[in-house]
């Protein structure tokens, strides 16, 4: 599957910028192949428009903020949240300023700390996390990176337990046990539910994050998949202490993604600092990313094609290929491959 280029999955709501990070002014965003720019409003709220200026194509994202709006640093052409052209120096009186001077504006939100876009009508809302309103958890920033991989390797990845034996060998894979535990799967309307109990190594360095100093112990995890490619990893270890991981793998272009991770946790800074919750999962995240990014990007969604083997392990990933596969045909697309006939090729057959 070449990510960028289905069309449904435009209609989806994807992590963009840091919220914090719009305060300094405007900041560009590859999305879905698309060059996006995104700036805070006159309210301080997010707004997303296409990264050009309607009158020479500067980058707007080059410009910057104005009582609200995005000024272009090229002629200061400016624009407001909606991509209207509100402004041109050059004619004091605006005289020159119609409807029709416009950039394209596109759908923005403000949740978790970030800015999300959905290039197009959305087909569902942006998941809640009733973590995010408790007073019991604290919300820790992780990760945002690109990553050289397709987003379902990510996302799929985050359901496979056979892989912890090997990839995560030197933090809590054990590697003398390669049988995974199986998952619990029900599907839902948004994705769907998976719950196991993983045991794991637990090694001295991850004693304040797991809460506890035996040798080993257990991970239960009580997981969700959102369509398209978020997921929410929720894992519980005996002591009852909660470590929530959520992910928005954005897909920036084929192959591309800007891999957003926040954390939940019901414990305090005292009991395991920031600091040490980041750098833990940073070891275990540069694990899984140097493998995906040696996997091919073009992942098949369309199993009757035959291009990987499986295992029952990967019933995960074989659930959202199939539910993404059946999404595209519900719109009237097929799964857009590296190499698959052109229309007219398939005239000239």
């Amino acid at each position: 599957m070449l990510t960028t280029q289905q069309k449904t999955l435009r209609k989806f709501w994807y992590a963009t910028v840091k919220l914090a990070d719009l305060q300094g002014g405007p900041k560009p965003f590859r999305l879905m192949g698309e060059d996006i720019v995104l700036f805070l409003d006159a309210e301080g709220k997010p707004a997303a428009l296409a990264d050009r200026c309607c009158h020479r194509t500067a980058k707007l994202s080059k410009g910057w903020c104005e009582n609200g709006n995005i000024v272009c640093g090229y002629h200061g052409w400016t624009y407001d949240k909606t991509g209207q052209c509100v402004k041109i120096p050059q004619y004091p009186d605006n005289a020159a300023v119609s409807g029709t001077l416009k950039t394209p504006s596109y759908r923005c939100q403000p949740r978790y700390g970030y800015a999300w876009v959905a290039l197009e009508e959305p087909l569902a809302e942006i998941f809640d996390i009733p973590e995010d309103t408790d007073a019991g958890f604290r919300r820790i920033d992780q990760f945002y990176e690109v990553w050289n991989c397709a987003p379902i390797r990510m996302l799929e990845n985050s359901f496979d337990n056979a892989h912890f034996s090997f990839v995560h060998k030197s933090t809590f894979g054990q590697l003398d046990q390669p049988k995974p535990e199986k998952y619990e799967m029900q599907e839902t309307d948004y994705g769907f539910y998976a719950e196991s109990i993983v045991p794991i190594a637990n090694p001295p360095i991850a004693h304040r994050v797991t809460g506890t100093t035996a040798p080993t112990t257990t991970r239960h995890m009580r997981n969700h998949w959102y369509m398209p490619f978020c997921r929410r990893l929720d894992m519980e270890y005996p002591g009852g202490l909660r470590h929530i991981i959520f992910n928005c793998a954005t897909p920036m272009e084929d192959g591309k993604i800007q891999l957003v991770q926040w954390l939940y946790r019901n414990d305090t800074e005292d009991q395991c600092s920031t600091q040490e919750l980041i750098d833990w999962d940073a070891v275990i995240t540069l694990e899984d990313k140097e493998i995906l990014e040696a996997t091919d990007a073009d992942a098949c969604i369309d199993i009757s094609r035959r291009i990987e083997a499986h295992m029952p392990s990967d019933k995960g990933g074989l659930i959202m290929r199939k539910r993404l596969l059946e999404l595209f045909k519900q719109h009237g697309e097929g799964e857009v491959y590296r190499g698959m006939p052109t229309p007219l090729q398939n005239a000239a057959e």
